[in-house]
């Protein structure tokens, strides 16, 4: 997949598809697959249009937590079908009017011949575009367009901002359900302080990223994909308070596993279930106890190991 961080002409026309994209939740994956099948079906590039960085750290220096890292976001894109990516500061287009980028951008950079963008996009100066704007403006230029619908999970919509509630709350099935995904994390794995290993159940430990949205703290249940296997894992995540420590951390035991150490190796670790609370327990002995019931709890549950990393929310 092809990543362009600069607004140039295209050769090659595109089927271009709008969005932020946070998480490429199951709305996105709407638009993102319509364009992607439009671009098949007319010889076109498949392509998306997104941002570096959310506009409201321009425009009002905030930080919104993402649901994914960019890397992540940009896999799923290439899941997808997407063969190219405009990813775009926002900076460099904060004031372009909406006519000016379907005129200038959406055709004249990226050589769209179709277009497409979810029911809520907004693009332009002041964010005064909206897929009306879009629909008449691809119209006014010779670009087909489309506008996906909304959709909804348990009646109400789906979007990216339910979702980062969903995973502060632990609620994981529900965020999965609307991601069409596991939740999860895909990091190298960093030294720790071996105190599992002391217990006799070895982590793999990763760090939290700082721009992501934090789980809400405690064990669940996950499945780690190491050397080419998947494995049932316990998770938890917070900031150990038993050891007194302040750093979000994310350590992962997978009882099942015996094999070689995986340090500095990027491993995927996918949420399913939220076990229990993060406490603090007076004793190193109370912690391994508890660990042993939450991996004998994880352990019991119904799973499928060919399907489970890949599988929806109701796979435990």
């Amino acid at each position: 997949m092809e990543i362009i961080r600069e607004l140039v002409r295209s050769s090659e026309p595109t089927a271009t598809a709008l969005g932020y994209f946070d998480g490429v939740h199951r709305g996105h994956q709407a638009v993102i697959g319509e364009s992607v099948a439009y671009a098949h079906d007319h010889g076109l590039v498949p392509a998306v249009f997104t941002l570096q960085q959310s506009p409201r750290t321009v425009l009002f220096g905030e930080e919104p937590k993402g649901i994914v890292t960019l890397s992540e976001k940009l896999q799923q894109l290439e899941r997808l079908g997407v063969e190219r990516v405009y990813l775009i500061d926002f900076r460099t287009i904060r004031h372009i009017t909406a006519e000016d980028f379907v005129r200038d951008i959406l055709l004249g950079c990226f050589h769209a011949q179709h277009t497409g963008c979810g029911f809520n996009y907004h693009f332009g100066s002041g964010a005064k575009g909206d897929g009306m704007v879009l629909s008449q403006l691809a119209q006014q230029y010779g670009i087909t367009e489309t506008t996906q619908p909304q959709l909804c999970y348990e009646g109400q919509p789906i979007s990216s901002t339910r979702i980062r509630g969903c995973i502060a709350q632990g609620n994981i099935p529900a965020a999965n359900a609307m991601l069409g995904r596991p939740y999860g994390f895909c990091l190298p794995i960093i030294h720790g302080q071996q105190l599992g290993r002391q217990l006799g159940f070895p982590t793999l430990n990763q760090r939290m990223p700082v721009g992501l949205i934090k789980p809400r703290f405690g064990v669940y249940a996950s499945v780690v994909t190491a050397e080419g296997q998947r494995y049932r894992g316990v998770t938890n995540i917070g900031r150990k308070p038993t050891v007194g420590s302040d750093t979000v951390t994310i350590e992962t035991w997978m009882p099942d596993y015996h094999g070689r150490e995986l340090y500095e190796e990027v491993i995927d670790v996918r949420l399913y279930r939220f076990i229990r609370p993060e406490q603090r327990f007076d004793s190193l002995t109370a912690l391994r106890h508890a660990v042993e019931q939450d991996a004998e709890q994880v352990m019991a549950m119904p799973y499928d190991t060919q399907n489970g990393a890949e599988g929806s929310a109701g796979v435990w």
